[in-house]
């Protein structure tokens, strides 16, 4: 894995593939028609991906007389990524925030929806807490995830991030 692994999210539409590939494999052709791009650019991206462990070839069938593969994103493999590069971290952080900002424009009104920003201070036992129900609600959601446009389903946005902040410059830790 290249040393900016992170780096490989940072791309809006690369976040946007890994989500579209959580419910169900596709080859890139099909990616390309969901997602509204050319099969050329969603090809580059998938092996982008696919080079950082992120998507599986989840099988190769047979098209028109070529073969084409269909990845899957797994949720579970992006615990394999860390950096101790804070511009990585940052890069990630701002990919994230871009996608739930395209996503807030999509969002249906009048509909129930749980939205939190906050900055706080908690008891350690607390946040570990808070972080392990986080973990698996963030499991339960990829779990469930289906195919697009799946009959009974509905298109939902979930983005969490949750972290520890360190002390202000000045302030004691």
């Amino acid at each position: 894995m290249p040393h900016d692994h992170l780096r490989v999210l940072a791309h809006p539409l690369r976040m946007r593939i890994l989500s579209l590939l959580t419910g169900t494999a596709m080859s890139a052709a099909e990616a390309a028609r969901e997602l509204g791009d050319t099969q050329a650019n969603i090809s580059y991206h998938l092996r982008r991906l696919h080079e950082a462990s992120l998507v599986d070839v989840a099988e190769e069938v047979q098209i028109r007389g070529g073969r084409a593969k269909r990845y899957r994103h797994h949720p579970d493999s992006g615990r394999r990524l860390t950096s101790r590069d804070p511009g990585e971290e940052q890069l990630l952080t701002k990919a994230i925030a871009g996608e739930l900002l395209r996503r807030a424009e999509l969002r249906a009104p009048a509909r129930p929806a749980s939205l939190t920003d906050a900055e706080l201070w908690v008891d350690p036992e607390l946040w570990a807490r808070v972080l392990k129900q986080a973990s698996a609600l963030s499991q339960e959601l990829h779990d469930a995830a289906q195919p697009p446009r799946t009959p009974g389903t509905v298109r939902v946005s979930a983005s969490l991030a949750l972290f520890e902040l360190t002390a202000e410059p000045g302030e004691p830790r």
